[in-house]
């Protein structure tokens, strides 16, 4: 008799991608990004096609250990860039407390702002700036910016 088989990082109930999946696509693209590497250049530095890489990065598709340690390579990070500045709340959401293995239940997943389009064209044009002290003045008026509040909210 075959058994039948629950996928394991999905949430079978809903068809959304796992969260940590997400988030390892989000890496994913903002290292590529950072680069300056396009999605097809990518894809051909690890043989795949620029919609693999695309689902890769939506988490749409999950990256096997392999893949993932191509990536790192040709990206220029160690395999543990794509895990870090994950929330607690995402890294709960493993295989095992999705199948409900778990003493709590996950939150709901909300997207990282480190993942948007936004965001990496704010960092990269930062980078861009070659005087470090222009570098340093534009870093702390961000910040001075962040801590405002705004009379109108």
């Amino acid at each position: 008799m075959a058994r039948s088989r629950k996928p394991s990082g999905r949430m079978a109930s809903m068809g959304h991608p796992n969260p940590i999946d997400v988030h390892v696509g989000g890496r994913v693209r903002l290292r590529r990004t950072l680069l300056g590497m396009s999605q097809e250049k990518l894809a051909e530095a690890i043989g795949l096609t620029f919609q693999q890489v695309q689902k890769y990065e939506r988490g749409a598709n999950r990256i096997g250990s392999s893949r993932l340690f191509d990536l790192a390579r040709v990206l220029d990070v160690p395999v543990s860039y794509f895990f870090e500045d994950m929330s607690s709340t995402v890294a709960a959401k493993t295989p095992s407390r999705m199948r409900g293995f778990a003493e709590t239940r996950p939150e709901p997943f909300e997207p990282d702002p480190m993942a948007r389009r936004e965001t990496l064209e704010l960092v990269r044009a930062y980078y861009r700036i070659t005087d470090p002290q222009v570098r340093r003045r534009v870093f702390e008026l961000a910040k001075t910016l962040g801590r405002t509040r705004r009379a109108d909210a």
